[in-house]
């Protein structure tokens, strides 16, 4: 059984359609008027325990929508979904207690109180023992560096600091299903790479995640798979590898030669459905292709049929490239892609 289900998810908010100013306020009173926003277009999701799960989209996409239908914090507007065999907006209380959520934007921590005293305020609300407790605590400073700042009012964290302590907070009852909403936002470097490694901890443990971020090195370090989501609906649902290897067209290949090539000419006749172009030095070519026209042999044998080679680099795709194509609207996904068949991909998604 899935840990979290949806099925054809929806949600519509309605917004006020009224005129500008006093008058139009007036007029709204007498004669409301609404238009529908559909937030969450019958999005299908399942996600078995243990999954780390990248769910991203351009910003208004419906990736926040759908976390707080997940969550319970929205009731949707139609369909189905269940969290750990509950019902989240029907049985609120239970669900919280099997999640965790760090929202980038919002924070859980008491504005005006120490770091201690709200994470104190956690144990006691989760029923957290006070040995369970301390442990948690050095487990998060070991890796967070969380000690330092506890005895400080959250309102005076700057954003890092604020990020860490909310994952500690989020962290603290050890859920069993987490969702991070821009876990890393803030973080310096070496604080990022150690969170990452933590989360992974955490999925290697048999969390179950799902991720929301822009950070693409999050997604690469985290998650196997990935759901794009666009407009509210579901344009890809598959494996990260499968992603980049089914849509990221363009490949690059760099060769050393053993001596300079002169002029580009004949290599360019050698390989007409390629781009040729001279590298940093003269004894160095780059060859660029589609690779569902031209394969990397071909390409080689076309360059060995010119000039001996010393040395040849391969440059893969970029899981970036297919994402910042799809949030620039260039790449229009087929939405058919979902792990677990032969070669990766099954039928999924709404598109």
């Amino acid at each position: 059984m899935p840990l979290i289900e949806a099925s054809q998810l929806t949600k519509v908010f309605r917004r006020a359609d009224k005129d500008p100013g006093l008058a139009g306020s007036l007029k709204h009173l007498v004669q409301r008027r609404f238009t529908e926003h559909v937030a969450v277009d019958r999005v299908d999701l399942s996600i078995g325990a243990g999954e780390a799960v990248a769910y991203v989209g351009p910003n208004g996409a419906g990736k926040s929508t759908t976390i707080k239908m997940l969550t319970g914090i929205l009731v949707p507007t139609s369909g189905q979904v269940r969290v750990g065999g509950l019902v989240p907006h029907e049985r609120r209380i239970e669900n919280a207690r099997q999640i965790g959520v760090v929202f980038g934007q919002r924070t859980q921590l008491w504005w005006d109180l120490p770091v201690r005293e709200s994470l104190g305020l956690l144990r006691d609300m989760y029923g957290i023992g006070e040995r369970t407790y301390q442990q948690q605590l050095e487990r998060f400073d070991a890796i967070l560096g969380i000690g330092e700042f506890l005895p400080q009012m959250a309102r005076k964290l700057s954003l890092g600091q604020r990020m860490r302590a909310d994952l500690a907070a989020a962290l603290l009852h050890e859920p069993r299903i987490v969702y991070l909403d821009e876990p890393t936002i803030g973080l310096d470097i070496s604080v990022k790479d150690r969170v990452r490694a933590f989360v992974k901890e955490l999925v290697d443990g048999g969390t179950t995640v799902m991720l929301t971020t822009h950070d693409l090195g999050d997604i690469q370090d985290i998650c196997r798979r990935i759901v794009i989501i666009d407009g509210g609906r579901t344009i890809y649902d598959g494996s990260l590898a499968a992603v980049a290897d089914r849509y990221a067209r363009d490949r690059g290949m760099t060769f050393q030669l053993r001596e300079p090539l002169g002029s580009l000419a004949a290599l360019t006749a050698a390989l007409p459905a390629a781009t040729v172009a001279a590298g940093g030095h003269d004894r160095e070519v780059s060859v660029r292709f589609d690779r569902f026209t031209l394969d990397a042999g071909r390409v080689l044998t076309g360059v060995l049929g010119v000039a001996e080679v010393v040395d040849v680099a391969i440059e893969e795709p970029a899981i970036e490239d297919v994402i910042r194509k799809v949030y620039l609207g260039e790449l229009a996904l087929d939405a058919t892609a979902r792990p677990g068949t032969a070669d990766d991909v099954v039928p999924g998604g709404t598109a």
